[in-house]
């Protein structure tokens, strides 16, 4: 019996000396991720001088990512997690180093002869890579800690991505700015080369436990994760509601069009509004590893997210740089509140076998909602105007809000504290 004062304790999980090492490259690599976004979208737009081919970055990671995540979680669940998280890390270590290679005098013949295109393919394989990393790296981290710690594991999780969602932009930006894109692109894959070796020594406490019963055959066990999600109210509730925050309500997208036509600031002010959103969630996890959100959750899950689509409707009306900073923080802030209790929940009802598919499936819904929700600001911001698609966008995610709560009773009424496997 595991002692509850023990339990509940803000630093738990980080006494387990594996999910420290853990959390630390995972820290690496996120942060790796950021600053290669920043110095990428900096790069293309410096060469094409076009939006257009700017917004095709995603696009050129969204595809291979989602396509691959349709058996990426089938994999991770086969086969042992440890072993995807290092093939993966030497992917995406190697197209870090592509893009340093590109920059290298000897070889500036591939982008002065085929422009852009050869950076789309190196995201195109990151995107691969990105699609089995994400279930493996979320199936592994359930290996290092105990059930009852695994709420605190998540929240400091939390803290470790936002951290880097923080750092990364500004480290990318300095660097690019002060000494090139080669110095950031060197930095880049030290970085990940750094976060590939510290998780490649990692043990895991727990075993994966072999489904009993009879064995599946390859369509079925494909399509188990997807009918598990839908048939489970709370995962696929708390994920919709992710889903569709972040594609109706997020403006993360138009923060440079906001900063320039809007606030008439420039780009040095652009990169504080960037980081905003990550200084709240990292502000708000530190406060939630002291203080989880056990009690109420269901109430305080929906409440954020409603919170969240404020936030963004009052962005949207600002003309004051401190006002838009500030509900951009706040909403960093509530954000963060919905991810760590989605993530609890994803990973606390996923059976140990299903850990792998049902993560991949999440990748599915959260990772394109942020490349699609980029892609649904421009579009609607071409076609309502750039304040008005903010507003809307807000207000439907507090429409979501409410259909969910009326339609899923069981997660209006969860409790951390309750669940059980």
């Amino acid at each position: 019996m595991t002692d509850k004062s023990t339990t509940t304790h803000p630093f738990i999980s980080l006494k387990v000396p594996e999910f420290r090492n853990f959390l630390a490259g995972k820290f690496l690599v996120t942060l790796s991720f950021v600053m290669q976004s920043t110095v990428v979208f900096w790069q293309i737009d410096n060469i094409t001088h076009d939006a257009f081919f700017v917004g095709l970055i995603g696009f050129a990671e969204l595809v291979p990512n989602v396509t691959v995540s349709l058996f990426s979680g089938l994999v991770v669940d086969s086969f042992p997690r440890k072993k995807i998280i290092f093939l993966s890390l030497s992917g995406l270590t190697s197209s870090s180093f592509l893009l340093l290679l590109f920059t290298l005098p000897e070889f500036d013949w591939v982008l002065r002869d085929y422009s852009v295109w050869p950076i789309y393919s190196v995201i195109f394989f990151s995107g691969i890579c990105r699609g089995f990393l994400s279930p493996s790296i979320a199936a592994f981290q359930t290996q290092l800690v105990s059930k009852e710690i695994f709420p605190n594991a998540a929240t400091w999780s939390g803290v470790a991505w936002q951290g880097s969602a923080v750092l990364g932009p500004m480290l990318g930006g300095l660097l690019t700015g002060f000494n090139g894109v080669q110095a950031a692109y060197l930095a880049d894959f030290c970085i990940m080369l750094f976060s590939l070796l510290l998780l490649s020594f990692l043990v895991p406490s727990k075993p994966v436990p072999e489904k009993q019963g009879e064995k599946e055959s390859i369509w079925k066990s494909l399509g188990t994760g997807w009918k598990f999600v839908f048939s489970h109210q709370l995962i696929l509730g708390a994920i919709s509601l992710d889903l569709f925050a972040v594609l109706f309500g997020g403006a993360v997208a138009l923060i440079p069009t906001f900063s320039r036509e809007v606030l008439g600031m420039g780009p040095e002010y652009y990169g504080i509004l960037r980081s905003a959103p990550a200084i709240g969630a990292v502000l708000c996890a530190l406060f939630i590893a002291v203080k989880p959100p056990k009690t109420n959750s269901g109430i305080i899950l929906l409440s954020s997210v409603f919170g969240f689509g404020i936030c963004m409707i009052v962005f949207a009306l600002s003309k004051d740089f401190y006002l838009s900073f500030a509900a951009l923080v706040v909403s960093g802030s509530f954000d963060m509140v919905s991810v760590v209790i989605r993530h609890t929940i994803v990973q606390m009802y996923t059976p140990e076998h299903m850990r792998g598919r049902v993560s991949a499936v999440n990748n599915i819904f959260i990772g394109s909602s942020n490349e699609l929700g980029a892609f649904e600001s421009g579009a609607a911001a071409k076609a309502f105007g750039l304040v008005p698609s903010v507003v809307i966008g807000g207000t439907l995610t507090l429409l979501t809000v409410g259909i969910v709560t009326a339609i899923a009773p069981r997660l209006r009424k969860m409790d951390l504290k309750d669940i059980t496997v």
